[in-house]
């Protein structure tokens, strides 16, 4: 079964194509023209379609709490975001590469002026000063130079801004119809002005750290509550942590995406971190009463297409932490989100110490008839089989699952569910991969 396309799809396909549509009565159809004329109408039609996916890529970037709901949740948003990204890198070089070729068909030297005219051309230097940037700033997602770090990568984003404006300029200096690369670009750089200025001041929350709990090395639980208004989450969404606390030893300021592992309606604010970086580590020893700010939520983990039916939940690592927070819903008997069917929750532990909310978990499968519970060790079992899903869970193929850990854990399963039949559009994860 196919990606069910989301309301934000459709918004962004239309959107998209509508600079292009704007401009087909005067690109009009080259058919029976030469082969240059071709290639001048290939140019110019990926450049529009180039510069439209950048402004839209800069756009969806706007991280807006709810705004991700549209399309599916924030990572799945994020994973358009760098398709968009990759599109418009791609389509401005055919841009590039159509338009030197159909100037070629005259002349090598009329080639080299149409892409490198004298300077006071601005229209070309501002295309030319705009897909720089974009290098600049698509680096990470094309491994340019190596893996970055998360601020690192988040620096490198400023970059975008520049190609926004370079970009807009070079269409507002070439083409005819103005009104919608204004309106587009006027969107974008709103976007971006917001995710990078203003939303930092107008979009968080202070809390304070109640308290911190150590699950096991490395892992800890941090509860907050609010210095005034709490933030409305439903379970399995996730937030931004923006630590506050100057006695840590990395990430004062910084912002993270974390699970949130409380039950929707709980004025507390649970969040399950493990020490995976250097932000992370220094959260393991944060000062209880210091102050962090709180962006969000985001993500739709569990708002599904069929929420009545059976659920089965497969978790490892700090991945556990989305049904941490539906255990504790299911415990507080609060039905009104999720689940609404029978819930199997098979926690993929490494050993029984790293299984560090096994209590918990053991706890509300007593208390409740529709929670049923199991933990798998890796190193007493080997990676998860066909035979012990079964085993654990007979119907697994014929409900709703909800999976998060590892990457290779995630993996494994997935493909594990797939060769069994298991539909995709039917198995549910959320990975924060440079959120």
């Amino acid at each position: 079964m196919g990606v069910r396309l989301k309301v934000g799809d459709y918004v962004l396909i239309v959107v998209c194509f509508l600079p292009w549509l704007v401009a087909l009565p005067r690109l009009g159809w080259p058919i029976g023209a030469s082969a240059g004329s071709w290639l001048q109408w290939v140019g110019i039609s990926s450049g529009i379609l180039g510069l439209s996916t950048m402004l839209l890529a800069a756009v969806v970037s706007i991280r807006l709490p709810g705004f991700d709901r549209y399309f599916g949740g924030l990572a799945r948003l994020w994973g358009i975001h760098r398709w968009l990204g990759f599109a418009s890198f791609m389509l401005v070089m055919v841009h590039v590469t159509a338009l030197g070729l159909s100037a070629a068909s005259v002349s090598l030297p009329v080639a080299v002026a149409t892409l490198f005219p004298p300077i006071n051309h601005l229209s070309i230097w501002w295309g030319w000063f705009a897909w720089l940037a974009m290098l600049v700033f698509l680096a990470p997602t094309f491994n340019f130079f190596g893996s970055l770090s998360y601020q690192r990568w988040k620096s490198l984003h400023l970059f975008s801004a520049l190609a926004v404006v370079a970009g807009v300029l070079h269409a507002l200096l070439l083409a005819p119809q103005q009104l919608v690369w204004w309106m587009l670009g006027l969107a974008a750089i709103a976007a971006i002005v917001w995710r990078k200025a203003l939303s930092p001041r107008f979009s968080r929350v202070p809390y304070r750290v109640k308290s911190v709990t150590q699950l096991v090395n490395n892992v800890v639980e941090i509860a907050l509550v609010p210095e005034d208004k709490a933030i409305s989450y439903q379970t399995g969404q996730f937030i931004y942590l923006t630590p506050l606390d100057k006695t840590l030893a990395a990430g004062v300021g910084e912002e993270h995406p974390y699970t949130i592992a409380s039950a929707s309606g709980d004025h507390c604010l649970r969040i399950g971190i493990k020490a995976l970086g250097d932000a992370s580590a220094a959260l393991q020893t944060v000062t209880p009463g210091s102050r962090m700010m709180v962006e969000g939520p985001y993500g739709e983990f569990y708002t599904r297409r069929y929420p009545n039916r059976d659920q089965l939940w497969l978790g490892g690592g700090i991945g556990i932490t989305p049904f941490v927070a539906g255990a504790r819903h299911i415990e507080a008997k609060n039905t009104s989100e999720v689940p609404k069917g029978q819930v199997q929750l098979l926690y993929l532990a490494k050993n029984a110490q790293r299984a560090y909310y096994h209590t918990l978990f053991k706890h509300v499968s007593q208390m409740r008839e529709d929670f049923g519970y199991d933990v798998h060790y890796f190193q007493k079992e080997g990676p998860l089989t066909e035979e012990y899903l079964r085993w654990f869970c007979p119907d697994y193929a014929e409900r709703e699952i909800y999976m998060c850990g590892p990457p290779e854990m995630t993996q494994h399963v997935r493909q594990l569910l797939l060769d069994q039949g298991v539909p995709s559009s039917r198995i549910h994860s959320e990975v924060f991969d440079f959120l």
